[in-house]
């Protein structure tokens, strides 16, 4: 029988070998993404390489206009932030509790500070190519030995190009299709031999012969190892009263030996069992000397691990990935070195010194030396003796000239300028937008600034659909707890609270069950991007005001200008916004949450009734009873007539004369 020891032996020296051909096919990819981050974002950075020892003991000058078009990419991306929503598979049903999921989401985002995950990977994306975020099952409470209850965080992971490490096989650029993942992180040797009893020395030799040092000087690697397993398990099927089935797992009746006499004592009898397998994640904590912790089975069924692609492509089956500074690296280190020559050449003295012999100067350097703050009358230099021997008095032998700048330096500093703007993106033109230029000229104008990001903020939604579905995997598996009240966060910011799996009672079906089940989260994952600029939600803003100048009707007046207040951007503005949204909402223009519609049924409720509302309310009373009175008095008087008449007819009929006979339609003086 295989021991634990020998099984853990066998998934490290497997795990080892399938690193190293994984690092080994992504080095130079890696390094490359590195090497761009450095590029733009260090100083000195881009006269890394050969460049560098070409131009030693030279001015080398950096104008780094690649920082400039990268920090405006994520100050676009800062400005429009992506949501996660929840939506039910069938867009009807579990609506209620996809906005909790909403909620429960946001809430998570804004406690772990998510924020910073996010924008750490979209920086390092676009500076370099890769960025990445982990979702990882945290304690609510850690100092709480009895508090066992769980929530998910969203940590930032750092150097993502240099750290994560998804198994070859995996082709979706959300690595939903990944089987095994590696986030690398460096310790050093006296922290590592402090956290895990163990020294690197004690490693086996086989260590040193695989591509990857493990244990590079005083540096020492260990790796989160994701492993996707596929476990079978029998499911057992029981049939209630009712003749609906219920689903039960082996390892639910294993862990809980009361539940089988409780399902049959309700009614339950199993009537079939069938084996599945289903996906689970495996983590385990590694060395290069082996497998320092096994984590076991985590929540949910997904890699916790979110990958970000600035620009991602598959080019001789090698995963290739790139950010907005690669391009641009030539242009600028080009433009860097015309510079840094330009500036060598306008430095030099372009005044035309003399040349004399060393006889001519001896004994005057000093004259000559300080001639430019003395000013001297007169400058002095020795005669030179001719082959006879005789003194000759004589100027200098020669003039230095003043260096000349090449004719094709200024051509090619132009071209290199128009390089980096084609390839960068022109801010020029944003930078010259004047106050008085027309509205559809500046969304032109916005709109071109703007298509630079337009992919990068595309493949983030990408990862952040991914980071939705981790996290609903995670939440059926961890939030199980009934009755469990929770933090919500609504799109507008306002906190709330939700309170999960709640007894409730179905009217239609007659049926009890759980509200606020994440067991029955059955959803598919959108993403919500922002306007792409200011510029869009200000061109809403002009269209609105101009169909306000068209219309006269009060109430789609104040409808538009809801939309407008909406859609307006200052300081100050909320309160007059909620203002807004209040109105929107009591005319129907706005759905209503759950709060404003509790706060409309509650001022409904309170509301004093409307005097005229009254006054006509009890014309209309009065009015109507006035016509059943009337009609009362008819029907009487007609009763009455009957009533005369049978009389009269009794009457006579006694005294013996005959009835007249009754007048017919069409008879002289009678109606017809």
């Amino acid at each position: 029988m295989t021991t634990k020891a020998e099984k853990h032996a066998a998934i490290h020296a497997a795990a080892l070998l399938e690193f190293d051909a994984i690092q080994s096919a992504q080095r130079d990819e890696r390094m490359q993404c590195l090497q761009d981050r450095r590029f733009y974002s260090i100083a000195g950075a881009q006269w890394e390489g050969p460049l560098s020892d070409q131009f030693e003991n030279k001015p080398r000058f950096e104008v780094n206009k690649v920082h400039a078009a990268v920090i405006r990419i994520i100050n676009e991306y800062r400005n429009n932030r992506i949501s996660v929503d929840f939506t039910p598979k069938d867009g009807a049903s579990n609506k209620k509790l996809a906005e909790v999921c909403d909620g429960l989401y946001r809430a998570d985002e804004q406690d772990s500070g998510a924020q910073e995950a996010y924008d750490n990977a979209f920086e390092e994306g676009v500076g370099g190519g890769m960025g990445a975020w982990r979702l990882r099952a945290c304690y609510e409470d850690e100092e709480d030995d009895e508090n066992e209850q769980q929530r998910i965080i969203i940590e930032p992971i750092f150097d993502a190009d240099a750290c994560v490490f998804f198994d070859l096989d995996a082709k979706r650029q959300d690595k939903a299709d990944a089987t095994r993942c590696f986030v690398l992180s460096a310790m050093t040797r006296p922290a590592f031999e402090d956290a895990y009893d163990e020294s690197p020395t004690t490693w086996p030799k086989e260590i040193e012969n695989i591509e990857f040092d493990w244990c590079a000087g005083d540096v020492v690697y260990i790796a989160e190892y994701y492993k996707v397993e596929e476990k079978a398990e029998v499911i057992h099927v029981f049939r209630g009263l009712d003749g609906q089935d219920m689903m039960v797992p082996a390892s639910e009746l294993e862990e809980d030996e009361n539940k089988l006499a409780e399902l049959q004592a309700t009614g339950f009898q199993e009537v079939r069992r069938k084996r599945v397998k289903r996906k689970v994640v495996h983590k385990y904590i590694l060395s290069g000397g082996g497998i320092l912790e096994d984590c076991g089975i985590i929540a949910g069924q997904c890699i916790p691990i979110v990958p970000y692609y600035a620009k991602r492509w598959y080019v001789d089956g090698k995963e290739r990935c790139m950010g907005h500074v690669r391009l641009a690296k030539d242009a600028q280190r080009l433009a860097n070195m015309l510079r840094s020559w330009l500036a060598v050449i306008s430095v030099r003295s372009a005044i035309e010194k003399p040349i004399f012999t060393p006889e001519q100067m001896a004994g005057h350097t000093h004259m000559w030396s300080d001639d430019s703050v003395q000013d001297y009358p007169y400058l002095l230099v020795n005669p030179i003796t001719d082959a006879s021997g005789q003194k000759m008095p004589s100027g200098p032998i020669g003039y230095t000239k003043a260096p000349s700048i090449p004719p094709g330096m200024a051509a090619l500093l132009q071209i290199t300028e128009q390089d980096l703007q084609d390839i960068l993106g022109s801010q020029q033109q944003g930078d010259e937008m004047q106050s008085n230029m027309s509205g559809k000229a500046v969304e032109l104008i916005q709109t071109r600034l703007d298509s630079q990001a337009f992919i990068y903020m595309s493949n983030l939604s990408k990862a952040m659909k991914r980071s939705g579905e981790i996290w609903l995997s995670m939440a059926k598996e961890l939030l199980i707890e009934d009755g469990r009240a929770m933090k919500t966060v609504a799109t507008d910011g306002k906190v709330g609270s939700a309170t999960i799996r709640t007894p409730a009672y179905d009217d239609k079906t007659g049926k009890e069950f759980l509200e606020n089940d994440l067991g029955d989260a059955k959803f598919d994952v959108w993403v919500d991007v922002g306007p792409s600029s200011n510029s869009q939600r200000s061109a809403t803003v002009r269209a609105v005001t101009g169909l306000a100048q068209m219309t006269q009707d009060p109430e789609t007046l104040q409808v538009l200008i809801g939309t407008a207040l909406a859609n307006i951007e200052g300081e100050g503005l909320s309160d007059l916004q909620d203002w807004s949204r209040r109105r929107l909402v009591r005319a129907g223009v706005i759905k209503p949450t759950d709060e404003e519609k509790a706060e409309l049924e509650q001022a409904a409720a309170n509301q004093p009734p409307d005097p005229n509302a009254e006054f006509l309310k009890a014309e209309a009373e009065k009015s109507q009873a006035l016509s059943q009175k009337a009609q009362a008095d008819t029907g009487q008087s007609v009763a009455k007539t009957a009533q005369i008449k049978a009389d009269t007819l009794k009457t006579l009929s006694e005294i013996g004369i005959e009835q007249p006979p009754e007048p017919f339609a069409g008879q002289p003086g009678m109606p017809s």
